[in-house]
């Protein structure tokens, strides 16, 4: 009787013993995330742009690495020339955006006034240009403009913008699309830039490749304007001094993947 008792003694003993383990196995389990039964969830990365990273407009993205520091030092240097223009060119941007997009240019040339004049109508220069584009008389007559007396259209801003953006695009045309060479041909001649090219020994030469080749008021002339373009792409962290030029264009994000489990978000910098 009494090895009847053990033995049922035992046996309880040992289901006590199971569901116990089963309990504390299940509550292990549980407590990482993961429920029998359940597919694990899977982790999924994929890439977006950093909102933090100075933004360059596409027609310039390629000469991040040659432009970041110049455009620091300027965009400090100059900070309130910079605020000033942009404030006066509140009015003059957006026609000439549309007339540049009508001819089908690049509308960063849209600073080249900027440069140019400072959008002053009466800017007149020591060789004779005049206008908010500072065209010399035969270059506008050759484009389309009156360039003489009280009704010099040099000075009218549609007008001359006008010509400028036929001016771009023959000269884009004939250096390949390339909107560094035709802004320097703008400022100091396609023969003078032709000649650099012809120096530097390549007959598919960049600006960058001409530069030590150019004036020096050309070579500030084009770097000037490529700052100008990236300052006002990234006009808001401008104003609150958050141009940081080693933010990561790119980061990476990863998510959960799961129907039951929330999602959790990391960036990593790419």
């Amino acid at each position: 009787m009494k090895f009847v008792q053990s033995k049922i003694l035992l046996t309880l003993i040992i289901i006590f013993f199971i569901i116990g383990f089963s309990t504390s196995a299940k509550s292990l389990i549980e407590f990482h995330g993961f429920i029998p039964g359940e597919i694990a969830p899977a982790t999924i990365f994929y890439a977006e742009p950093n909102p933090l990273a100075v933004v360059y407009p596409s027609s310039i993205q390629e000469y991040r690495l040659q432009t970041k520091e110049y455009i620091k030092s300027f965009s400090q240097k100059k900070r309130d020339y910079i605020i000033h223009i942009f404030s006066k060119g509140k009015k003059f941007f957006p026609k000439a955006v549309g007339v540049l997009d009508k001819y089908g240019v690049p509308l960063e040339l849209q600073m080249i006034p900027v440069l140019e004049s400072e959008f002053n109508a009466n800017a007149v220069s020591h060789a004779g240009a005049v206008g908010y584009w500072q065209f010399m008389s035969e270059l506008a007559k050759e484009y389309g403009l009156h360039a003489s007396g009280k009704n010099d259209e040099r000075r009218n801003f549609v007008k001359s913008t006008v010509a400028a953006a036929k001016f771009f695009r023959d000269q884009l045309e004939y250096f390949n699309d390339d909107l560094l060479l035709s802004v320097a041909a703008f400022n100091c001649g396609q023969g003078r830039v032709r000649l650099s090219i012809t120096k530097s020994g390549k007959t598919d030469a960049t600006f960058w490749d001409i530069k030590k080749y150019l004036p020096l008021e050309t070579r500030k002339f084009v770097m000037n304007f490529i700052a100008l373009n990236v300052i006002a792409a990234n006009y808001e962290k401008f104003l609150n001094r958050e141009l940081n030029f080693n933010e990561p264009s790119v980061i990476q994000v990863s998510s959960l993947d799961s129907t039951n489990t929330k999602d959790s978000l990391s960036s990593i910098a790419l």
